[in-house]
């Protein structure tokens, strides 16, 4: 079956084209995992957090036991305690059967939880399945925010807080890193240790480093999906000129790289203006594939308009940048900056608050055009 472009789901090296990202999970293992870090892989929507764990546990499980869980469907497991320990004990039964841990691990770990104490109860199964397995253990739970609000979840972060720095002392067994996906920083979230102190609050994931890598893409980057391309198509595309021009227009967001190579792939070729793969791979066919890209309904761009409904402020923002020129100092203690951020909106420049790419910002001003004349028409006909 011939590989494809991938904007939807995880890419698989087998079966998409994508970019090289090779060096990045070796320096994730090296400098977080390697280490014993807890941290949070937090990015904007559709920025490659799941692909990232998908080849990070690939290339983990050559060495470690991993755990790859995913709160993306997960609802009923916040319902109490009882149910999320429940429903992590099921989860991670199925990741030990899937690596071939010995069965009477297995049995051992799927022994039934204290009715009264399942959260403290869970903590001691970590306990021993860490010092029972042979390997050390990576947890990894992706989509973490679909319930980062529900003061439950924040409890098993507690936990798993607690356990590390028993862990740190020598006074306990846990896993050896522990990496959370999601686009809000769980660090920001405030869990109450003691219910008996109502005013006194502390972060429950205070115990995670900052993930500091670049996940977008540089020209190179988008070079190494181009190659592999062209050694299969041979179109004849300078795959240098190609790559740059698409970095200039997207600064490297994965999902708007990939999906403007999937139009030409796909769309572009072949069409009266394009009439072979050849003339697809030049300017012109990027430039064809951005117009289509900018005009078509899509996830990103649907979840844009939610979160510019959601955040009045956040909006205000981006009309004063487009239309108002005004400058903001880029600074991610300002909450709507931090937020803009967070949702892959806004970048620094400079030290300047800017959109972060050329595609964001031509969307965003039609969305804001659009919406001056629809309020101006409202207006001539209430006047």
């Amino acid at each position: 079956m011939p590989k494809r472009f991938c904007v939807t789901g995880t890419c698989i090296p087998e079966k998409n084209y994508m970019v090289d990202i090779s060096g990045r999970i070796d320096r994730i293992i090296r400098d977080y995992i390697e280490k014993g870090q807890y941290f949070t892989i937090n990015r904007a929507r559709q920025y490659g957090k799941t692909t990232t764990l998908y080849l990070l546990e690939r290339r983990l499980r050559e060495e470690y036991i991993v755990l790859s869980l995913s709160f993306e469907a997960a609802d009923e497991y916040f319902e109490s305690m009882g149910s999320l320990a429940e429903g992590l004990v099921m989860d991670i039964s199925e990741c030990l059967k899937a690596q071939n841990v010995d069965g009477t691990i297995i049995e051992e770990w799927n022994r039934p939880l204290s009715e009264r104490f399942p959260m403290r109860s869970l903590g001691i199964k970590i306990s021993s399945l860490c010092k029972t397995c042979g390997k050390k253990i990576i947890l990894m739970i992706d989509e973490v925010d679909k319930s980062s609000d529900n003061q439950i979840f924040l409890s098993f972060l507690g936990l798993l807080r607690e356990k590390y720095l028993k862990w740190q002392q020598g006074k306990d067994e846990t896993f050896q890193s522990v990496i959370l996906a999601g686009v809000y920083d769980v660090k920001t979230l405030k869990l109450k240790l003691h219910p008996q102190e109502e005013m006194k609050y502390n972060s429950p994931w205070n115990i995670a480093v900052d993930f500091q890598m670049d996940m977008s893409f540089d020209s190179e980057d988008i070079e190494s999906m181009l190659k592999e391309y062209e050694s299969e198509h041979r179109t004849g595309m300078h795959v240098q000129d190609i790559a740059r021009i698409i970095y200039d227009y997207t600064s490297g967001y994965p999902y708007l790289v990939s999906r403007i190579c999937q139009i030409i792939d796909e769309r572009i070729a072949g069409i009266k203006e394009f009439g072979n793969v050849s003339s697809a791979w030049t300017k012109e066919g990027v430039l064809a594939a951005i117009k289509i890209l900018l005009k078509e309904p899509n996830t990103l761009f649907d979840d844009m308009t939610k979160k510019l409904s959601d955040y009045p402020q956040l909006q205000e923002m981006l009309q004063n940048i487009l239309f108002g020129g005004i400058d903001f100092p880029f600074k991610r203690e300002t909450p709507m900056v931090d937020l803009g951020v967070t949702f892959g909106f806004l970048k620094d420049k400079n030290g300047i608050v800017a959109v972060s790419n050329r595609i964001f910002e031509t969307q965003l001003y039609e969305v804001f055009s659009a919406e001056r004349a629809i309020n101006n028409k409202i207006f001539e006909v209430a006047g």
